[in-house]
C-alpha cells in the first residue's frame, strides 16, 4: 500500500505524520527541533526507515521552518497552506477559522468552502506564542503544561505588558511581593489568550473553530479561548500534527499525479 509523508519542521519541534492510501494517520511522532534542521531532517528519515516507511517508496512533502532542509522531499509546501488543509482534514469540516499557536507564531487562518480566504500571522513578537508560555513557566520554576493547569485554579492578577521581557519583569515582579502562584500561573496565560483571540476576532465569522499546534493539548486555553471568542474552539488529539498531516495530503495528490 502506498503511503504519504509529511514533515513539519517547526522552529521548536518536528512534527512527521504518515497517511495511508484512505487518509488515515498510520504513523506519527514529533521531535525537538534542536539547532540544526539538517541533522533534524536526518534523524526524521531514520525513524522513518525504522517504521518501514522508506521516502524513496512513499512521496514525501515538508513544510515548516526547515522545510528546505529536508533533502529528500518531493516538495516543499508553504505552512499556511498545509496547516489548513491539515485541520479541514481533522475536523472534517470545509468551513472553519484555524487558530495554531506554535513555538515563534501565531497562525489564524479562515477557511471557506476547502479554500484560504485570509489568514494573520503573528511572527515578529513572542507574545501568544509557546516560547511565551515556555518563558513564563520557566520564571515560575514550571513546566508549560504544569502551569497552564495550575492557571485554572488562580485568578485576580494580570500582566500588561505584551513584551516577553517586560513581561517577564512583571512575573518577577508578582513573586518578589509574595503573589501566589496559581494567580501569575492565571495571569501568563489569560495573557497569551487575550493575544490571540484579539487577533481571532479579526478573522472568525462563526461557523467551527479549531486549536491546533502543541497547545491545542490543553484543555484550560482551549476553554478559556472559547469564553473569550464566545464560542466552542474545538480541538483533536491529533490536532499538534496538522501541518504534518496537510503536508502529507499535499504529498498524495504528488503521487497521483505522478
Amino acid at each position: 500500500m502506498m503511503h504519504y509523508i509529511g514533515i513539519d519542521i517547526g522552529s521548536t519541534c518536528a512534527k512527521t505524520a504518515v497517511l495511508d492510501e484512505a487518509g488515515q494517520i498510520a504513523l506519527s511522532f514529533v521531535q525537538p527541533t534542536g539547532w540544526s534542521s539538517v541533522d533534524t531532517a536526518e534523524e526524521i528519515r531514520r525513524r522513518l526507515c525504522g517504521a518501514g516507511y522508506d521516502q524513496a517508496d512513499h512521496c514525501c512533502v515538508s513544510r515548516g521552518y526547515g522545510r528546505v532542509a529536508v533533502p529528500y522531499t518531493r516538495k516543499a509546501v508553504t505552512e499556511i497552506t498545509c496547516h489548513a488543509r491539515g485541520a479541514m482534514h481533522l475536523h472534517h469540516s470545509r468551513d472553519l477559522t484555524v487558530i495554531d499557536i506554535g513555538g515563534q507564531d501565531t497562525k489564524i487562518i479562515r477557511v471557506e468552502g476547502g479554500q484560504v480566504r485570509d489568514f494573520i500571522m503573528n511572527d515578529k513578537c513572542s507574545a501568544g506564542t509557546g516560547r511565551f508560555l515556555e518563558v513564563m513557566a520557566n520564571t515560575l520554576g514550571l513546566r508549560p503544561d504544569d502551569m497552564c493547569e495550575l492557571a485554572r485554579q488562580g485568578g485576580g492578577v494580570s500582566i500588561s505588558s505584551l513584551c516577553t521581557v517586560f513581561a517577564e519583569s512583571e512575573v518577577i515582579s508578582l513573586i518578589g511581593r509574595g503573589e501566589r502562584k496559581e494567580n501569575i500561573a492565571f495571569a501568563v496565560v489569560d495573557s497569551i489568550v487575550k493575544k490571540v483571540a484579539s487577533q481571532a476576532k479579526r478573522l472568525e465569522e462563526g461557523g467551527l473553530v479549531c486549536l491546533t499546534g502543541g497547545l491545542c493539548e490543553s484543555e484550560y486555553i482551549r476553554l478559556a479561548l472559547g469564553r473569550q471568542l464566545r464560542t466552542e474552539v474545538q480541538a483533536v488529539p491529533q490536532g499538534r500534527y496538522a501541518g504534518a498531516v496537510g503536508a502529507a495530503l499535499c504529498a498524495g495528490d504528488l503521487a497521483k499525479k505522478g
